[in-house]
C-alpha cells in the first residue's frame, strides 16, 4: 500500500493487512485518523488473497477512545459518522479481523477491539467503556456487548463505566487469549499462521455463516444512533459531562 498516513501505519502482504494505530501518546481517535482507518479497511477488501485484517497499536495504549473535543458542537455529527463508518466497513469485510491489545482499550478503542472477530491481549491490557462518566453512552458497545457477554454484564459495564483487566475480559468473552506482553507478537503470528493456511473463500463463507445467526448489526446501530443523536446529545448533561472532561473537573448534572 503506497499511500502515506499520518496517524496509522499499514503493512501489507498478499494474505495479511496490518493496521497499527500510531497517534501518540494514547492513540486517541480523531476524525482524520478514522478516515485513514476507512482507507485501510477499504484496501483490505480489495485483496483477493486476504486471510486476515489486523489492528494493533504503537505505544503503551491500544486506544484511549475518541477525541472528545470533536464530539461536541458542529463536529459531533461528522465525528459520529466517521467513527461508525469504521464498523460498517468492518461488518462488510468477509475475512477475519484480529485485534492485538497491548495496553488500555477504552471507549472507542474498546469498541474497535471488541468488534473484531478475534482478540489477543497482553496481561497488561484493560478494557472499559467509561462514557457514562461524562454523560453519554457508547453506541457500538450498546449494540454488540450483550451478544458478547450477556445482558447483565453488558449492563454492568456500560452503566458503571468500570474497566476490567485482561483476565476478566477473557472470562467475559471480550478476548480470545491472554498472554504475557513479550509473547503477544508470537501469539499473533501463530494465529495468522493458522489462518493463512486455510482457504480464503472458506474463511469468508464461515464468517458469513456465523454472522447469519447473529442480530443484524447495521439496523441495530442505526436505532442506537437515533437515540444517541436525537435524545442523548440534546440533553444538558451530555454537554456538561463532555465539557467537564475537557475542563478536567467534576461534572455538575442538571437533568433528572
Amino acid at each position: 500500500m503506497s499511500q502515506a498516513f499520518t496517524h496509522i501505519r499499514v503493512q501489507e502482504t498478499a494474505e495479511v493487512l496490518r493496521v497499527t494505530l500510531d497517534r501518540p501518546p494514547l492513540n486517541v481517535l480523531n476524525i482524520a485518523m478514522m478516515e485513514e482507518i476507512h482507507t485501510a479497511i477499504e484496501r483490505a477488501r480489495e485483496l483477493p488473497r486476504l486471510r486476515a485484517l489486523v489492528f494493533d497499536a504503537a505505544g503503551k495504549a491500544f486506544s484511549a477512545g475518541v477525541e472528545v473535543g470533536e464530539h461536541m458542537g458542529d463536529l459531533m455529527p461528522k465525528m459520529l459518522e466517521a467513527f461508525h463508518r469504521i464498523f460498517h466497513l468492518l461488518g462488510e469485510c468477509d475475512r477475519p479481523t484480529v485485534a492485538v491489545v497491548q495496553g488500555a482499550a477504552l471507549g472507542g478503542g474498546c469498541e474497535l477491539a471488541a468488534f473484531c472477530d478475534l482478540v489477543l491481549a497482553s496481561e497488561q491490557a484493560k478494557f472499559g467503556q467509561p462514557e457514562i462518566k461524562v454523560g453519554v453512552f457508547p453506541p457500538v458497545a450498546a449494540a454488540v456487548f450483550p451478544r458478547l457477554m450477556g445482558w447483565h454484564k453488558a449492563m454492568e459495564l456500560l452503566l458503571t463505566g468500570d474497566s476490567v483487566d485482561a483476565a476478566t475480559a477473557l472470562q467475559l468473552g471480550l478476548v480470545n487469549r491472554v498472554v504475557p506482553a513479550d509473547q503477544l507478537e508470537g501469539a499473533l503470528q501463530g494465529l495468522l499462521g493458522a489462518l493463512v493456511e486455510k482457504s480464503g473463500l472458506v474463511l469468508g463463507l464461515t464468517k458469513r455463516a456465523l454472522l447469519a445467526g447473529a442480530p443484524d448489526f447495521a439496523p441495530c446501530l442505526h436505532r442506537v444512533e437515533a437515540l444517541y443523536t436525537g435524545d442523548l446529545m440534546r440533553t444538558r448533561d451530555a454537554t456538561e459531562g463532555l465539557q467537564a472532561f475537557l475542563d478536567k473537573r467534576k461534572p455538575v448534572w442538571q437533568d433528572r
